[in-house]
């Protein structure tokens, strides 16, 4: 998305040849010198590229459970393509004039293949996945029931030194993956963008970008409902029968085949990677036929592209270097610029934390699957996003807003956004009551909760959820002093347990599975509240960028663009996933160990995982409001000081009394 300099310099006898020469025009039957054909293999590789690297944010809770990753291990992961991308990001504008751009844009399209590729290669170096469980099976032949004899530790018989290898290989292959990632999408979107805008109409030009920034958007939400139509697969459906798994897709320990989504999104890459081997690296300009003399169009085409500056393609790389901080100086001393980039690093630092992690926060707190939580965001959370976008784009053009009016719709939608979000605090479900971990009924149990399970010799780590006739859930049929367990012949599924010496209440039996939060009924509303709060907030989204465009010098317009896209990075997009992941972290109340390291968390205070993670949403609202309500401010200023200086110029007897005061402040961005 970062745009830095004008990439694709097209000299003015190259162009005059693309209308004169005759030959020229009878290759253009072939597809590859239209640029519809490119705009459309372009919107094709970029919803592809969002694929891939959305779908990572729709499986992260279940790679979190299949592999033992904290929170703070999982946005870092998520993070980590930011880092390939920000650090080439800078070159785009020097090397953008002097290279093939479609072949660029290709090879960069094969490496994110590459990437998503790789991203699921740790399904096929590890074994099949492993969960303790009831049942005698090809993972276990032991159960987690009560038994009075000593057995071993099921989570500690699987700590073998290869399986500790494992973990550190599935982490680095991923993290190279993500800086690949990274990596091959720097050349995508400014390259496309820049070559289009040279070899389209005036007149298309905006249509054809706007196709293309409306993929960007709509490209998540296809990435969210593909990891929620792959997660409804068994993890290991490539190494298993379907009869072997015992496991149900509400299961807490249910992990689904989200490697499966990364081969069909990297595939698609690939293929669409193809047709830019075959462009050119110059093709002819788009006529378009009208009621005015193309003739003069075309000249005014020309006048504009002899008169853009080229500052960027005369320089040498070490002077590029060297004159880039300058620019960036400059620009970030204007406060309208620097206010205004400040408040798009609140939203962005918001929106990546919230896509990372509000799957993994719907299933905690409404007790969803991976499946249906991602199908919400797909389907409702980033459609509203568009649609804010959208309507803030419509008033605009409607109403051809001023600046100081652009910055006002900004704090508007900012406040609307802060009054809808704020009762989302309150709208959640308590932590369910677990056995030993979040409660402890002395009425009920005494010292018999503590002793009721003694003689099992329970292992620590076993980790398979049960919901007792009392409500309260246990972390194991052995915690809960179960001695039998019923299960469906046919399938081999379990029925329920019997024979709990800890449960006392309503019979001594429970059922497979969590007890959940008991709080569906709030999820409608959060769903209703969080879709308009994204809808008010994206309205800000289009006149932020009017007022860089317009509050910058026009020499400087290209590099504002890049460095503000570049802070984003730096200042939102990376750090966002890990300060999200590690305030979740901070939540948790039962970690998962694996070879007495800490690995995913099993249970969260529910209460305070909604209150931080949602806090920090709050806080960034806040932040962006207060940056537009600056800036709205400091327009305002400069609008009056500019209308008292024009009265003051238009009254020749104020003009005389005035003296020195009457040259007019340069306030007017």
């Amino acid at each position: 998305m970062i745009y830095f300099g004008r990439p694709g310099r097209m000299t003015s006898t190259a162009t005059k040849s693309s209308y004169a020469d005759p030959t020229r025009k009878t290759l253009c039957g072939s597809p590859f010198l239209s640029i519809k054909f490119f705009v459309f293999c372009h919107g094709l590789l970029q919803l592809s590229q969002l694929l891939v690297s959305g779908y990572l944010k729709s499986s992260i809770s279940t790679i979190e459970r299949r592999y033992g990753l904290s929170s703070r291990t999982s946005g870092l992961l998520a993070s980590f393509n930011e880092v390939g991308n920000t650090l080439l990001i800078v070159f785009i504008s020097y090397f953008g004039s002097r290279v093939h751009r479609p072949r660029f844009i290709g090879a960069g399209a094969l490496l994110v293949s590459l990437a998503g590729f790789l991203m699921s290669l740790p399904h096929f170096i590890t074994g099949p996945y492993e969960f303790d469980q009831s049942v005698a099976s090809t993972f276990s032949n032991t159960t987690d029931l009560c038994q009075p004899r000593s057995w071993a530790n099921l989570s500690d018989a699987n700590c073998t030194p290869r399986a500790s290898r494992e973990n550190h290989e599935v982490l680095l292959v991923m993290f190279i993956a993500q800086a690949l990632l990274g990596i091959g999408g720097v050349p995508i979107q400014p390259f496309g963008i820049s070559y289009i805008d040279d070899f389209a109409s005036k007149r298309n030009s905006p249509l054809y970008l706007g196709i293309l920034f409306s993929v960007t958007v709509i490209g998540p939400g296809v990435a969210f409902m593909l990891g929620s139509a792959m997660l409804q697969f068994y993890v290991d459906i490539d190494k298993v029968s379907g009869a072997e798994v015992q496991l149900t897709h509400e299961d807490p320990r249910w992990v689904g085949a989200w490697w499966l989504g990364f081969l069909v999104a990297a595939s698609l890459v690939a293929l669409s990677a193809v047709p830019y081997f075959f462009f050119p690296r110059e093709m002819p300009k788009e006529v378009v036929s009208g009621k005015q003399s193309d003739s003069k169009k075309k000249e005014d085409m020309l006048s504009q592209l002899r008169a853009r500056p080229e500052h960027t393609q005369n320089l040498s790389l070490g002077e590029f270097i060297k004159r880039f901080p300058l620019v960036l100086l400059r620009n970030l001393r204007h406060p309208v610029y620097l206010l205004v980039v400040l408040a798009q690093v609140n939203i962005s630092a918001m929106v990546a934390g919230l896509a990372t992690f509000m799957g993994k926060f719907l299933e905690r707190q409404f007790s969803l699957t991976a499946s249906f939580a991602n199908m919400i965001i797909g389907a409702v959370n980033i459609p509203g996003a568009m649609v804010g976008i959208v309507v803030g784009g419509a008033i605009l053009k409607r109403f051809q807003m001023s600046l100081r009016q652009c910055s006002a719709m900004c704090v508007l939608g900012m406040l609307l956004c802060l009054l809808v979000a704020f009762p989302l605090l309150f709208l959640g479900c308590p932590t369910q009551k677990v056995a030993g971990i979040t409660y402890s009924d002395s009425s009920e149990f005494g010292h018999h909760e503590l002793e009721c399970n003694l003689q099992c010799n329970c292992p620590e780590k076993a980790y398979n959820p049960i919901c007792g006739s009392n409500s309260i859930e246990y972390t194991s049929p052995c915690s809960a002093g179960c001695r039998a367990v019923n299960i469906q012949e046919d399938t081999n599924i379990v029925l329920n347990y019997t024979n709990c010496s800890c449960i006392s209440r309503n019979g001594s039996f429970a059922t497979p599975g969590t007890c959940g939060t008991g709080c569906s009924h709030l999820f409608l509303p959060f769903v209703v509240l969080s879709c308009l709060a994204g809808i008010l907030a994206s309205t800000s989204h289009t006149p932020s960028f009017m007022l860089i465009l317009r509050s910058i010098q026009p020499e400087d317009k290209s590099f504002a663009v890049g460095i503000q896209f570049m802070l984003l990075r730096v200042l939102a997009w990376m750090p966002g996933p890990i300060l999200y992941g590690s305030a979740i972290d901070t939540t948790c109340i039962l970690w998962e160990k694996r070879c007495d390291r800490k690995a995913a968390c099993r249970y969260y205070d529910n209460t305070l995982f909604r209150q931080r993670y949602l806090g920090l949403q709050f806080f960034f609202e806040v932040g962006a409001f207060l940056c537009f309500m600056a800036v709205y401010v400091i327009l305002r200023k400069q609008e009056r000081e500019a209308s008292k200086a024009t009265e003051t110029k238009a009254d020749p007897e104020k003009e005389k009394l005035a003296g020195k005061s009457t040259k007019t402040p340069e306030s007017k961005v």
